[in-house]
């Protein structure tokens, strides 16, 4: 029965900060971090595949292109994070629970993901797609969504009064109790081709 222990266990970080590091170029040991905070870090098309982050916060880091097949992100915070192209629906579906601020978030992809109550502070969202994702109660403050794919997305109670550049079709989205605002409500009818006067 030797045999079997050679497969490392994963490894558990509490607690820890981890400042300034090159993720491209010192792996990420695999495991499970809860309560870590990434500072100043360079996650560029990093495999996290099948990693845990819990209740963990990523701060000033590049994760553009990062791999999240099977990753576990639970009550994790993004602040001023570089996110470029990121597929999120690959995440593991349990306990998904992500919030973000100043973030770039462009081409990146919630599809078909179930995230209530999220929140997007300040985030360029241009061109993420929110397909057939559950963002109800979502609340989108002061965040550019030029060209993000709205359908069959349940927008439910969402928030989105200080956004703008948002194209949204209400035939094709719930949006019962979603909050907007005007002039930008105007992103509702952008399929309509019809003369709006202020």
């Amino acid at each position: 029965g030797r045999a079997m222990e050679e497969q490392s266990p994963t490894s558990y970080f509490y607690d820890l900060n981890f400042d300034d590091i090159d993720y491209t170029c010192t792996p990420l040991l695999f495991g499970e971090y809860e309560k870590c905070l990434f500072r100043n870090c360079n996650f560029s098309k990093v495999l996290l595949n099948d990693h845990k982050f819990v209740e963990c916060e990523f701060v000033s880091c590049d994760l553009s292109l990062v791999k999240l097949a099977n990753t576990s992100l639970r009550d994790v915070m993004f602040t001023e994070c570089k996110m470029l192209g990121l597929k999120f629906e690959e995440c593991h579906e349990f306990g998904l629970a992500v919030s973000f601020e100043k973030c770039i978030l462009n081409d990146s992809s919630f599809y078909k993901t179930t995230l209530k109550k999220t929140d997007f502070k300040e985030c360029r969202l241009i061109n993420t797609d929110f397909s057939e994702s559950d963002i109800t109660g979502s609340v989108f403050e002061k965040c550019d969504l030029a060209g993000a794919i709205f359908k069959s997305t349940n927008l439910e109670k969402a928030d989105f009064r200080s956004s703008h550049n948002y194209t949204i079709d209400p035939e094709i989205n719930r949006i019962k109790k979603a909050k907007f605002s005007i002039p930008q409500v105007i992103g509702l009818l952008n399929k309509y081709d019809i003369k709006i006067e202020m």
